[in-house]
């Protein structure tokens, strides 16, 4: 078991990865004020782990919610739901809310935990790769809007994120290889080292090694948490971690949310950036070959939808919750391990690449 904590003053709270957690109980009690807790879930993993949490938490009064699969649902409508089962069955203000799933039930989630009665406790398991390595941590919460995404929401930290391994073995592969495209964007933005260690373990990561699953999703949690630390709210530094995020958003828009996954799109926005980076002479071609192979290997999109040019894209990115005082801002690559935030990308460059 590996355990770090993402350090917020007197909102820390601690990250938990083995591969048995959901067998651990005192993982989730420790952070329980009362008795009541409500899990939040879809029906696949409902299917797959419910039954799991329930024995581990024998005694206390857990009771399911289940809404829809997919990113589709990740909407107001949704979140109105959920809250009317709380109402409906008298949770109280200090409920906890725990958010058992991949990416759209943590953020769907977090932000019913952030809004109802102005504020009740939640705790993050995340069940995808995607969610244990990025949206789990960090407080986001949101759900979408159908002129943009995560447009509303609300910075709200959880009070414990508790990953278990094992989860990612019922993971579909598509899943799970969409969830390297936010792993493989830590090395780019942040730790080259990290790069080439994920280059390097391409069979055991496939392979689902869990000493390997286990090194990977810590160090990405590590990185995130440090990140988070310094810039909570994304005045600065955090946005570096919506690398590919800009272009990828408007992918999903454009296609419809849940025709591509999210990781999906973000390793496509991924490739868009380092082709900027290289035509702006910030990255080689060496290393953009690099970044696309990496993608590649998990069989990860390297390219954008071929009905997608630099008008649909602008259509979308001006929508951008990245927009500030009218100007798109950019995360682009400076070299593999580093990257910056900028609105520094000439028109020209860009309806070039995009077309």
């Amino acid at each position: 078991m590996s355990t770090l904590t993402v350090e917020l003053g007197e909102r820390s709270y601690p990250i938990t990865i083995s591969e048995d957690s959901l067998s651990q109980a005192h993982l989730i009690r420790d952070f329980l004020k009362t008795r009541q807790v409500f899990v939040v879930t879809n029906p696949t993993v409902y299917g797959l782990w419910a039954d799991k949490l329930s024995a581990a938490l024998t005694g206390i009064d857990v009771q399911f919610i289940q809404v829809p699969d997919g990113e589709e649902y990740k909407t107001l409508q949704t979140m109105e739901s959920v809250i009317g089962e709380l109402l409906q069955r008298h949770a109280a203000r200090d409920a906890t809310l725990l958010a058992l799933g991949g990416g759209v039930i943590g953020d769907l989630t977090g932000f019913v935990a952030a809004s109802f009665q102005r504020g009740i406790p939640f705790i993050q398991v995340p069940t995808t790769l995607l969610s244990q390595v990025d949206s789990s941590v960090g407080g986001k919460t949101a759900v979408n809007h159908a002129l943009g995404k995560n447009m509303i929401g609300a910075f709200y930290q959880p009070k414990a994120v508790i990953i278990d391994t094992e989860t990612l073995k019922t993971l579909p592969a598509r899943e799970f290889a969409a969830g390297m495209a936010e792993v493989i964007k830590y090395g780019i933005i942040y730790d080259a080292e990290f790069f080439s260690w994920l280059e390097n373990n391409l069979d055991a990561i496939k392979a689902l090694n869990s000493d390997t699953l286990q090194k990977m999703i810590y160090r990405c949690c590590q990185i995130k948490a440090e990140i988070v630390a310094q810039d909570e709210r994304e005045k600065g530094l955090r946005a570096l971690l919506n690398l590919g995020h800009t272009f990828g958003h408007a992918i999903e828009a454009e296609q419809g949310y849940g025709n591509w996954l999210h990781g999906e799109a973000v390793s496509a926005g991924t490739i868009i950036a380092s082709v900027v980076a290289q035509k702006k002479g910030w990255l080689s071609a060496s290393e953009v070959s690099r970044i696309t192979a990496l993608h590649a290997a998990f069989d990860l999109p390297i390219s954008a939808p071929k009905s997608m040019g630099y008008a649909q894209f602008m259509q979308h990115m001006q929508h951008d919750k990245k927009v500030e005082a009218g100007q798109i801002r950019f995360i682009i690559p400076q070299g593999i391990g580093q990257a910056v935030v900028t609105s520094d990308i000439d028109d020209a460059l860009l309806r070039d690449v995009l077309n």
